[in-house]
């Protein structure tokens, strides 16, 4: 029997007891490979290896922060259901807290991670006081916090564009609640924040949890304007070095990409390569649209759907595809084609 003062089961208490039979699976044949895998994989990749229990920030804990966040932002709508304007205050007060002190924990994760911190688990090093990692983890956090207010005012552009640019939409509230283009957007403009202060994995994760929701893939680096809009938004992708002028709107399928590069001793420089499309102010691109490299895309052009485009295009430009082929007659049958 449970009553309201009961603790809930903990989702994350450990494994349950391996059944009976386990053996009948080879489980410890298969767990000592696994282990010569990890140990194999540790020894040759020493720059990425794992570090040390727990050195790692938490997929679940930081899908939970930007819960918290998006609550924080838009409390009457993405909070629980029992905020109202009499408690509002006291509901965003208690969200921060509890956001930036979870999110501080998973900055000094990666900070352990990356051989910033002494302790395996993102805690204090050796020695009194706390060590540079932590320092800047705190830094990281008061200065992320001071931000929102900012994002907060660039969501609110954001929505608007979404409402102004979508017939559909019968109010802004619509807009918040439904549409999974203003969720990206919303991890985006935060994670964008974290990564410019210096904590890339885990405003990778962050993106990377929207996009597992909403099939929207933004990297955090990449930089885009005020008045955003991504209509329908499944299979969009915006790249690394991407940037995406003021009021533009993109529709589903729109990739904004890099050309493949070779496998061999130039990656590294690939990768510090700006190598993604410059999007200017007032574009609209529609669905399927792929353009890939480092070109620009000129103020207010219109690019149509399925657009394969390589190459930058002017100002004010049209790009559509060749008209299709109409033909006359049964469709089962012979046609004459009709110019």
């Amino acid at each position: 029997m449970t009553t309201e003062n009961s603790a809930p089961a903990a989702q994350d208490a450990g494994p349950e007891a391996a059944p009976d039979n386990a053996d009948f699976w080879h489980v410890g044949e298969i767990v000592r490979e696994l282990a010569q895998i990890r140990q194999h994989w540790r020894a040759t990749n020493s720059p990425h290896a794992e570090h040390g229990v727990g050195g790692f920030p938490s997929r679940v804990r930081l899908a939970k922060v930007a819960d918290e966040l998006c609550g924080a932002l838009f409390p009457l709508r993405l909070g629980p259901d029992f905020v109202r304007p009499h408690n509002e205050e006291t509901f965003v007060t208690q969200s921060l807290q509890i956001a930036l002190s979870r999110l501080q924990a998973q900055l000094r994760l990666e900070f352990a991670y990356s051989g910033e911190i002494g302790g395996q688990d993102g805690g204090p090093g050796p020695g009194p006081g706390p060590g540079p990692g932590e320092r800047r983890a705190d830094e990281i956090v008061l200065a992320f916090s001071r931000q929102l207010p900012a994002i907060r005012r660039q969501l609110d552009r954001d929505l608007e564009a979404a409402y102004a640019g979508d017939p559909s939409a019968r109010s802004i509230d619509e807009v918040l609640i439904c549409y999974p283009g203003l969720l990206a957007i919303i991890h985006y403009r935060l994670a964008h924040v974290l990564h410019g202060l210096g904590a890339p994995l885990v405003a990778r994760i962050l993106s990377e949890i929207a996009h597992g929701t909403t099939g929207i893939d933004i990297h955090p680096a990449a930089r885009i304007g005020h008045g955003f809009f991504i209509d329908h938004g499944t299979g969009v992708v915006i790249g690394e070095t991407a940037i995406v002028g003021n009021n533009v709107r993109i529709y589903q399928g729109v990739t904004l990409g890099a050309k493949a590069y070779p496998l061999d001793g130039s990656v590294a420089a690939a990768k510090a390569s700006a190598r993604h499309p410059v999007v200017e102010d007032d574009v609209v691109i529609y669905a399927g649209a792929t353009i890939l490299g480092r070109v620009t895309i000129g103020k207010g052009a219109e690019i149509g759907g399925n657009v394969w485009l390589t190459h930058g295009v002017p100002p004010f430009s049209v790009v559509r595809q060749p008209r299709a082929a109409v033909s006359s007659g049964n469709r089962n049958g012979p046609a004459d084609a009709v110019n």
